[in-house]
């Protein structure tokens, strides 16, 4: 992949990010919580893929890109240890929602997410300019 490639797909995940974000309303505003909490990680997830990148840091499941993120970018403090905690937080209700029966999170739980998920997106947003 070229430098030009890589930074196009980097634009391309975080414009990923932000859009999905934007699906998450619909999806409370419709009851459908479960598939919310969905769209709130992957929002999140194409952003850090996005850094991932960004670092040429390549990984192969989403366990292995929560695990990159920690070291390389919360264990030094690039990026904030509660946003950090978030994304695996995150992480593991988007696998209960997706997976595990008789789930199902309250309208109040899946909004309360929303704000610490745009941070997330924004930092690593922000982070990616710097870099």
């Amino acid at each position: 992949m070229t430098d030009s490639e890589k930074k196009d797909l980097i634009v391309y995940r975080i414009s990923r990010a932000k859009d999905t974000l934007k699906e998450v309303n619909l999806h409370v505003d419709n009851e459908l919580l479960n598939t919310a909490v969905n769209r709130l990680y992957y929002a999140c997830y194409y952003a850090v893929i996005a850094l991932l990148l960004s670092n040429e840091i390549n990984v192969q499941t989403h366990a292995g890109v929560r695990q990159m993120f920690g070291l390389h970018f919360i264990k030094p403090g690039l990026i904030d240890k509660e946003l950090g905690k978030f994304y695996s937080d995150i992480f593991d209700k988007r696998q209960t929602g997706d997976y595990d029966d008789f789930v199902s999170f309250t309208k109040e739980e899946v909004v309360s997410m929303i704000p610490p998920a745009q941070k997330l997106i924004n930092s690593i947003e922000e982070l990616l300019v710097q870099m």
